[in-house]
């Protein structure tokens, strides 16, 4: 009897004894799936091009801005007034929204010439109120008044047609096609063709306004007129009727650049995304 006793008390202790090994196994194979979700933690996480902020560039085919462009030249850079170097020879312009590398349709609305032009960096520092950066040879191409370089700007589609048939070198207009359309750009030999002198347009009446934006009901507008006078200094914006659906909320007419550009800078402060500065007729 007590034998049986006995056998019964150390049968009950190498079970406690067993439970007790289990309990550190069990807890270790708790934290394996916690190690293998770590790693692909650490696996998946985005590379700096994935990371990169790119809701900042625009990736919309209809984009189009209108609005005053900065002519490079050395003393801009020198007074640090664009934070980076451009080849003046060059069809190029820096742009601060528009993806590197694409290319952009620039219109002159004065004369209706056009150039198709490289955007070769969207990281350059320059004020906000040009909306590009631009070369001599842009301005020569379109004849730009160099007092009033008014410039249409519109995103060539990915699904444009590029072909280069001995642009090898910049004398023969590398990558560039002048007047070519927005559907289908081609460069043939342009090196060669005679360029023909045209005079500049003279200085017309400086009559610009800054169009905020359009709305599909009257009241959103006005809306948008008491948010511009609460929160900035601007105390006469307007609204345009332009049709029974579409209202305009305007600043200006403005007669002087600078005037223009000083609206500009203060309805900047409400971070509106493509202000535009048409030119009024």
């Amino acid at each position: 009897m007590s034998f049986k006793i006995i056998f019964s008390f150390f049968l009950l202790v190498f079970l406690i004894g067993c439970k007790q090994l289990e309990e550190p196994q069990k807890k270790i194979i708790k934290t394996k799936p916690e190690k293998i979700i770590k790693k692909e933690e650490v696996t998946s996480k985005p590379t700096d091009e994935i990371e990169e902020d790119n809701s900042k560039y625009i990736f919309n085919r209809e984009y189009t801005n209108q609005g005053f462009a900065l002519i490079y030249n050395e003393v801009l850079f020198k007074e640090k007034k664009i934070s980076k170097k451009i080849d003046n020879r060059g069809l190029y312009i820096f742009h601060t929204k528009i993806r590197k590398n694409s290319f952009v349709k620039i219109t002159n609305p004065e004369n209706t010439k056009t150039v198709i032009a490289q955007v070769i960096s969207n990281k350059v520092i320059f004020s906000n109120f040009y909306n590009s950066v631009i070369t001599k040879r842009i301005v020569d191409e379109l004849l730009l008044d160099e007092n009033e370089p008014y410039v249409e700007l519109s995103l060539v589609s990915n699904k444009s047609t590029f072909v280069a048939k001995k642009a090898k070198t910049f004398d023969e207009e590398k990558n560039v096609a002048q007047k070519a359309p927005v559907d289908g750009i081609t460069i043939d030999n342009l090196g060669t063709e005679e360029k023909k002198e045209l005079p500049k347009t003279t200085q017309s009446n400086f009559l610009y306004s800054i169009k905020i934006a359009d709305f599909y009901y009257k009241n959103s507008a006005e809306n948008m007129i008491q948010i511009i006078k609460d929160e900035t200094n601007i105390k006469n914006p307007i609204i345009k009727k332009l049709s029974q659906t579409k209202y305009r909320v305007l600043l200006g007419p403005f007669n002087d650049i600078k005037k223009i550009q000083e609206s500009f800078d203060e309805i900047e402060k409400l971070n509106f995304e493509n202000l535009k500065i048409i030119k009024d007729v």
